[in-house]
């Protein structure tokens, strides 16, 4: 970015803090959407905060506010991008970010960053290791926290690609907390789904185990350049044999092995290649679009699954706590007490849902 360009920037977050705090918009959920619609970073982010939040007596605002931005006519791309501690994901994210705007896309990162157990707050830190990306007029980033979901994403993470694309931004680049094999909830929002590994880190080890490995789609070992390189070819190597233990995924493509680096640009070019084959491939078998209708309905159930729960604990809260003061007392196991709980809060299945 040119010395104008970050000059720039910085004047539009100054002009944007001091209205801030002159006075924070009043927002309705039809203002809110409308806003959202034509491009406005600030209603964008307050938008994302909203879906963010848990309170029951927000969700009707968050459903009218999602009917209203839902866009289905956009021509969009989401890229998923998962890997241990230390991979480089955001250093990734900004080279890929950077060049996906010098093709003419529109970028739009979400961050999501490990909260604690104990405390619930989040560093919340990838914008400062995504300086030219994050000041870009042409990108936005928003860091937020896991708040304890598992799956290395947050739960209201597929309503803020949503909310991006409203926004009209093309590109949707989602990146998980990384901490190992169980992040593969993501991959149930995104096209594609980037695994990023380092050389030399024991991870050619783990090419044989399942889990986050057999869910992507391509599988790069970043950080090659250096004393790396050797290392970085052999985990490479050990990744390309593995993968050929694993079932053929159902878009019937197999996931590639491509090494890169973002320090010196090695290899970037190879990934699009690769990202770009792989929308063209799924476009034109219709997977692409099996693909993000299978991801609704998945959505679907695991808000339904939600919202169950917490309604129910909300308007049984009496007895939920009855069920926790013997769980605590340990005259009721645990399995026991949820059985019980669910079996005096939900009705019995009628006869008439009995198949016949």
């Amino acid at each position: 970015m040119t010395d104008k360009a970050s000059s720039d920037a910085r004047a539009r977050a100054r002009n944007l803090a001091k209205s801030s705090i002159h006075g924070v918009p009043s927002w309705t959920a039809e203002s809110l959407a409308a806003a959202v619609l034509a491009g406005k970073r600030d209603a964008l982010a307050q938008a994302i905060t909203w879906v963010e939040s848990t309170l029951p007596e927000h969700q009707a605002r968050n459903e009218e506010l999602l009917r209203r931005t839902h866009r289905s006519d956009r021509a969009t791309q989401r890229l998923g991008i998962t890997g241990i501690p230390g991979a480089g994901k955001s250093t990734l994210i900004e080279q890929l970010g950077m060049d996906a705007i010098d093709r003419g896309h529109r970028v739009a990162v979400l961050a999501v960053d490990p909260s604690s157990t104990r405390t619930k707050g989040s560093l919340l830190g990838d914008k400062t290791r995504m300086q030219s990306l994050s000041m870009h007029p042409d990108a936005f980033v928003r860091p937020s926290s896991a708040s304890g979901t598992l799956g290395g994403v947050t739960r209201a993470t597929s309503e803020a690609i949503q909310l991006c694309e409203a926004a009209g931004f093309d590109l949707i680049l989602v990146e998980t907390v990384g901490v190992g094999q169980s992040e593969v909830t993501v991959r149930d929002m995104v096209d594609i789904f980037v695994l990023t590994l380092i050389g030399g880190a024991g991870d050619d080890v783990q090419g044989i185990k399942r889990g986050v490995v057999e869910m992507c789609d391509i599988l790069l070992v970043h950080k090659c350049d250096g004393d790396r390189v050797k290392s970085s070819q052999l985990t490479a190597a050990a990744y390309s044999q593995a993968l050929h233990l694993l079932p053929m995924p159902p878009s019937g493509t197999p996931a590639q092995v491509v090494l890169a680096s973002s320090l010196t640009g090695e290899g970037i070019g190879t990934l699009w290649d690769k990202l770009l084959e792989l929308r063209d491939t799924w476009t034109a078998t219709g997977w692409w679009t099996r693909q993000r209708a299978a991801q609704r309905l998945t959505a679907m159930h695991r808000h339904a699954r939600q919202l169950l729960v917490e309604q129910h604990m909300q308007s049984n809260h009496g007895l939920w706590e009855q069920q926790e003061e013997r769980v605590t007392a340990g005259t009721e196991g645990p399995f026991s007490a949820a059985r019980q709980w669910v079996s005096n809060v939900l009705p019995p299945p009628s006869d008439k849902n009995q198949p016949s």
